[in-house]
């Protein structure tokens, strides 16, 4: 494994570092002010037990970029206007730090993808939670594994500048698509500014920039704004079915919640998430000879067969996807099959669309005499509508602006753990990982020159006092 980040030594030769003058940052929409560290503290890198340490070399941050202020004009009335005149200093320190902190990460990223780590393989997914545990406990966070089924989950803690403040909630997952052995034809590559390999999308890149944005602060001497907490489920690729009480649990009295999943292919965040479904139909029939017995016999597979185009049918309604995702059944072509089963994954854009199908497909019955039909749900998460105004978005715009980057955000067609907290009412985000495309295929790839933007977006917003997000409570 390439070493955890921990922050970045000075380069060789450079000048010595500058006095700590810390800033005292105005009153940010809740009251609360923010220090920050003027100078870009040097740091260390540390490696894992099985690694040989090496060091991330970076350039100084400009003298003025750490101690310049921004002022408001009295023109300015935009939200990144305001977030400027409550970060004096603070954007040019993050935008420069997290530049040299993106090799690290790259490095991070593609080392954790080569840990391969399938949902359902226990073993392998506890040794990357191991190797999870150890990045994040040296920026800091407190850990702890939670046993599941399938492999331990995550829960890990920042303290807070101000710990009477409601935390923020993570989520994250540790799972892959990609079965053991892929890395065998398909290893991790860089070639034309991408990053390629099974799983660096989705998502072992939004856990590598996590690391590397608490690294950022760490290395500024500095703490998020509130206390963090972190869920890093292992089995989000199946549908979270162990994982979600996980999640679940830290939604009280959380401020906000945001996901590490990857954004748009754009860029731009997502604000929304269909519901989705995991449903096993089975179906039972009766064995028989083929050739012989064949009138003797209920073929599991033609009432399979028959049952999905009824299916079909039903998840052909308005706000309803659905996706035949795995066929089996039979046992020989002189049998008649006496057992078939298929898991389709259902995803609807409303509450009341989920229901509606399924209610229809609880209520599937036989066709053929002889022939019993089961459906079982296997995991299931709620819509998360779009909120109207959205006030987290338009923080996260701010602070993009001020960093110098241009995002917004969009409605996205899967799901993922933020559904949980959105369909709740919980102010959610999801998209800060890594900028790239083609997650569960085989040309998924994240973007390097986008690592250091999204580094210093998340260092961000976990530094900088949260707005009022909801009309009571805190926020």
């Amino acid at each position: 494994m390439s070493p955890q980040i921990v922050g970045s030594p000075a380069a060789p030769g450079a000048a010595a570092e500058p006095d700590r003058v810390p800033l005292t940052v105005p009153a940010a929409a809740d009251g609360e002010a923010l220090v920050v560290a003027a100078g870009a503290a040097s740091g260390t890198v540390s490696g894992t037990a099985s690694a040989t340490a090496t060091s991330v070399t970076s350039a100084k941050s400009a003298s003025s970029a750490a101690s310049s202020t921004s002022t408001t004009s009295a023109t300015a009335k935009s939200a990144a206007a305001g977030a400027t005149a409550a970060l004096p200093g603070l954007p040019q320190a993050l935008s420069a730090r997290a530049r040299t902190l993106a090799g690290a990460v790259r490095r991070r990223c593609a080392d954790l993808a080569r840990i391969e780590s399938p949902s359902g393989d226990a073993p392998r997914l506890d040794a990357l939670a191991e190797e999870l545990t150890a990045g994040f406990r040296a920026t800091g966070a407190t850990a702890r594994r939670e046993p599941g089924p399938a492999g331990d989950h995550l829960v890990l803690e920042w303290e807070g500048c101000d710990e009477t403040l409601p935390h923020l909630l993570i989520v994250g997952h540790h799972d892959t698509v990609w079965p053991v052995g892929t890395l065998a034809d398909w290893p991790v590559a860089e070639q034309d500014g991408r990053l390629t390999g099974p799983g660096v999308v989705d998502m072992k890149g939004g856990l590598a920039i996590l690391e590397g944005a608490l690294a950022l602060l760490a290395d500024l001497g500095e703490r998020p704004h509130r206390t963090v907490r972190l869920v890093v489920v292992s089995d989000e690729e199946v549908g979270s079915p162990d994982g979600r009480r996980l999640v679940e649990r830290q939604l009280r009295g959380a401020a906000a919640a945001v996901g590490l999943e990857p954004p748009h292919p754009d860029g731009r965040l997502k604000t929304a998430r269909r519901g989705s479904t995991r449903v096993r139909l089975t179906v039972t029939g009766r064995e028989a000879h083929a050739g012989n017995d064949a009138h003797d016999g209920v073929s599991a597979v033609d009432e399979l067969v028959d049952q999905l185009v009824l299916v079909r049918g039903l998840a052909g309604q308005p706000g309803t996807e659905l996706n035949a995702g795995r066929i089996s059944g039979g046992s020989r072509a002189n049998v008649v099959a006496g057992r078939a089963e298929a898991e389709l994954g259902l995803r609807f854009a409303t509450a009341e669309a989920q229901r509606r199908t399924l209610d229809n497909l609880a209520r599937l019955t036989a066709l053929r005499p002889g022939a019993r039909v089961r459906t079982e749900v296997l995991s299931s998460r709620p819509a998360w509508p779009e909120r109207t105004g959205n006030p987290l978005l338009r923080h996260v715009r701010s602070l993009a602006a001020v960093l110098g980057q241009q995002l917004d955000g969009a409605p996205a067609g899967g799901a993922g753990d933020t559904n949980l907290p959105g369909s709740r009412g919980l102010p959610t985000l999801d998209g800060f990982g890594a900028v790239g495309a083609g997650a569960h295929a085989r040309h998924e790839y994240i973007r390097l020159d986008e690592l250091a933007p999204r580094i210093a977006l998340l260092a961000a917003l976990l530094a900088v006092p949260l707005p009022r997000l909801r009309d009571r409570g805190e926020g």
